[in-house]
Order: structure tokens, then sequence, then C-alpha cells
């Protein structure tokens, strides 16, 4: 039993890849895409249930259990070394809620070997669907936690303000307007901790990593802070798995998942948030190292060698699973503010992504920047489109090259999450690029001209999913994350910064700083 299995049950699907730690290799992989494979059953085309609220954004947790013994039923079917697995880890999406009834861990103990396990498991659901981190139905909640607590108390106590989609405030909501059901809930689990409970086959903890996303756990305790758990719900507080790290041995797996062909003895491993198996998975658990991930949100993550939350609000404090915490900033307009720019200058991703730059220096010559915020922004929080411009005439007036429009775009992403990522307090000597705009040259070399950083791209397509079996192999001691992270997260490619543009940017920082201030002026 040498392998390892890490799982990633995400917003729109859920995958597995098995590693083999000694050969450096990933040895099997499998995906169930949820719209796909259940979208019209669960009335959930993209993983997410119609709703005519477009506040409201749930999940049925059913589908997450059915879309687990399809992945696995795949994986046997594809004689993926499953009875050679050592032990299982992985992670969920962030912030997600799952209600269930006090028999919760009675049934999933010992489900009919014969029987669907979403139907088993079914009857223990006191709350038909899982609120997700893309719900923002909570701004209510989130002022009352603000009326009760203080906005700043919350950041301080569990690392971020009161968010609409973290889990406290869900369950806020949840109590006020379903107080029957809520009595009738005897625990609450994360989707992480749901998943890993099904497999072990007894009620798992919520770890330290996915904990700190809830506003309820104290990170400098590492306990639910009774307080603000208090000012949530009523009994909260009985209601919930106790925190643990996230290398803590939950058990052996349940005798239900012998039918795929696991050992009796593999051992479950607590699971964690997707941000910070992804942490692991990119190898940054250990050393001076952040990632930027280019997706249709950009987020940019790093250990933290001590414990600081963000004094602006906009940050958030996970833990890390490696030991200690992570800071991590999200910004929505990302890859979708990109993409509008190309469309608009009618330009292909080879010219945005590398000709615009080959002919134009730091800020176009002028100090050209932007707020490019084409939808409503969290860093920092915006309700309302803002894109104001500074710099040369003709840059303001939409004159200017296409090369220095894309320029501008591109430095101003990587300004404002150089301005906020500064909270994290790290000297970062290297910076990780995965996503989209990982095969850019220009943005890479944006990057690290803008940080003063060596830049390095990784080829690893799930990050989280890796993340989990590297989790796994670390907690049962068959490596260090050192170690996994050489073998499994090694660059790909590297890009030296051009020190010699460090002064430009380092005023140009200054002005996109009052830049962002002016548009908050005028929202």
């Amino acid at each position: 039993m040498k392998f390892f299995m890490g799982i990633d049950s995400s917003t729109q699907g859920i995958k597995a890849v098995i590693i083999d730690p000694d050969g450096g290799r990933i040895v099997a992989s499998e995906a169930v895409n949820f719209g796909k494979e259940f979208g019209s059953k669960y009335d959930s085309p993209e993983g997410v249930v119609i709703h005519p609220d477009p506040l409201v954004k749930h999940s049925d947790p059913l589908m997450w259990v059915e879309a687990l013994e399809l992945l696995l039923e795949r994986m046997k079917a594809k004689t993926a070394p499953l009875s050679e697995v050592s032990a299982i880890s992985g992670c969920g999406q962030q912030h997600g809620s799952v209600y269930l009834k006090a028999n919760f861990g009675e049934i999933i103990s010992s489900p009919p070997k014969d029987a669907c396990l979403r139907d088993a498991i079914a009857p223990a659901l006191s709350r038909k669907t899982s609120p997700i981190w893309m719900d923002s139905s909570t701004s209510a909640q989130c002022r009352r936690l603000d009326d009760r607590i203080g906005a700043e108390k919350v950041r301080e106590r569990t690392g971020s303000a009161p968010i609409e989609r973290f889990t406290g405030p869900q369950i806020m909501k949840f109590h006020e307007t379903e107080p029957e059901s809520y009595a009738q809930t005897g625990c609450i689990h994360l989707v992480s901790s749901f998943i890993c409970s099904i497999l072990a086959g007894k009620s798992a903890p919520i770890d330290y990593g996915d904990g700190a996303g809830m506003n309820m756990l104290n990170i400098k305790t590492l306990q639910w802070d009774k307080e603000i758990c208090d000012a949530i719900a009523p009994s909260l507080l009985g209601k919930l798995p106790p925190p643990a790290p996230s290398t803590t041995i939950v058990g052996r797996i349940s005798p239900y998942f012998g039918k795929f062909g696991f050992s009796p003895e593999t051992r479950i491993v607590a699971f964690t948030g997707d941000n910070p198996a992804s942490l692991v998975g990119t190898g940054a658990a250990t050393g001076s190292v952040a990632v930027i991930s280019l997706g249709t949100s950009d987020t940019f993550f790093a250990a933290m060698s001590k414990v600081r939350s963000d004094p602006d609000g906009c940050g958030h404090v996970f833990g890390n699973p490696a030991g200690g915490f992570m800071g991590l900033i999200c910004f929505k307009n990302g890859s979708l503010a990109r993409e509008r720019l190309k469309d608009e200058l009618g330009v292909d991703w080879g010219f945005f992504g590398r000709d615009a730059f080959m002919h134009t220096g730091p800020g176009g010559g002028s100090d050209n920047i932007m707020t490019p915020h084409f939808v409503p922004e969290i860093t920092p929080p915006r309700l309302h489109p803002v894109v104001n411009l500074s710099g040369s005439k003709d840059f303001i007036e939409g004159k200017s090259s296409k090369e220095i429009r894309i320029r501008a775009m591109v430095e101003s992403q990587m300004l404002a999450m150089r301005l906020h990522s500064s909270w994290i307090g790290e000297r970062l000597g290297t910076i990780r690029i995965t996503g989209g705009g990982s095969k850019s040259p220009g943005i890479c070399q944006t990057a690290a001209d803008v940080f003063g950083a060596k830049v390095e791209t990784i080829s690893v397509p799930d990050s989280a999913a890796l993340g989990g079996a590297m989790i796994a192999a670390a907690a049962t001691g068959a490596a260090s994350f050192g170690e996994l992270s050489s073998k499994f997260a090694a660059a790909s490619r590297t890009i030296e910064a051009d020190k010699g543009k460090k002064t430009v940017y380092d005023r140009m920082l200054d002005l996109y700083r009052e830049l962002e201030k002016e548009g908050q002026k005028t929202e």
C-alpha cells in the first residue's frame, strides 16, 4: 500500500488523483462533472440549484454523495490501484455547509452494502440544500454580526471580516428563516468534512484550513469562538465538529467502500478547503513562495510565518495544512476583465499575452494605470463597476495604442495584487503563477517586475486534488511536504525580474493606490 489518494469536491465537479510518492508520479486520475452527469436530476446544470433569487446559490449535498460513488466506480472500472491506496485526504469548496440530524453518525457508520449511499444518507439531512461560496444573500446577517460583535473584532479573531459567503452568516440566516429545521440539526459540516465523514464512516473534525473560512474559528486559540458562535445562533457550539489540524488521521475507511477495492487498512485523513489544498499542491506550503492563480477571478495566496489579518478587511486567513496559516486575497475582475479588453480591441490571446509587451515599457512611458473593475469588485469592495484611468491624455481619452492599453490593464492588476497582499507580511522571493494567464510571457514578466521577484510557472492541472493526496502522504509519514513539493510541483519555467524597473513600479504603486481611493469617493 504505497499510493495516496486526493479528492477534490468543487463547485462543478469532483476529481481524484492517486500519487506514488516514491516514484514522484500520478498513477491514476478521474473526474465527474455535476452538470453533465446529474444536472437535470438535481436541477443543477452547472452544479448549483437553479433559484429565482440570483443572490441565492445552493447545491444538493446528495448530488455530491452520488458523484463520489460514480467517481470511485469509474476508477475501479479503469483498474486504478485502489487496493494499494494507503491513505485518502482531500478538500471541498470552501464555506459551503451541510446540515444534518443527530443520527448522521449512526447512518454512515453502517450503511447497507447493497443500498445506494445517497438514499441511505438522505434521511439524515435536516436541510435539503447547502449554501455554497457563491451565495451572497446574507448581507443582513453580516450587518447583525457586525452589530453584535463588531467587524473589527470578527476580523481580528477569525482572520476575516463578516462575509456573505462565509459559513457563520449562512448559519445565522438558516436559524432565522427556518428555526424548526435548525432545531432538528444535530451537526453542521463543511463540504470537506462531510465528504471525509462519509469515507471514514463517522463524523470527522473540521480542519483548521477550512474552519478558518467560517467567521467562527478563533485563529489564535484554534477553537470555536464562543462569543461569535452565540451571536450567530443558539446552541451552535454543540452542533459543530471539533476543529483539528489538517494532518489529523480520522480513522480507517468505512467498510462500505470495500466494494470498490479499498483495503480495510486504508486511512482517512482530515479534509481541508480547496485553497489550503492548492497551497500544498502548488508547492507553496513551505518557504517564501506565493501563488498567483489567474482564473475567472484572480487569487493571490501565500504561507504566513506569523498570524495576522488584513486591516482593510479584504484578505482572509486560513490554516496552512503544513502548519501555521496562509493569507489569501481574491479579485473578481480577473480573466473576465482581460477577456473583455481583448474582445473590445479585437485581438487574440497571442497578441494580448505576448506581442503587446514587446515594444512598450512600464506604464506605456506615461505611468498609465487603470482600475479595471468591469464587474463589482471585492478587493476593494465595490457594489458597482468602476473603471478609472490615469496617465497620458491619449490614454485617458481612449486614443492610445492597443499595446499600451493592454499593458496598462495587466500592470494595474499586478499592482492591485501587490498593494492588497502586503498585509500578509512575508518576504516573497518567488511567485508561482498558475491558470490560463501563466501561458502568457508578457503577464508573467510583468508580475516578476511589479513584485521584484522571480516568477515560476508550474504544470499542475488539479492542484487541489493533488494537494489532498500530498496531505495524505505527509500525514502518514510517507514523505515530508518539502519532498512532495519537489517531486510533484517542480517549476517548468522561470522568469527573472528586471531590477531596473523597480523604481518606476514603486512610483506607479503609489499612483494606483490613489486612483483606487478616488474611485471609492465617486462610487
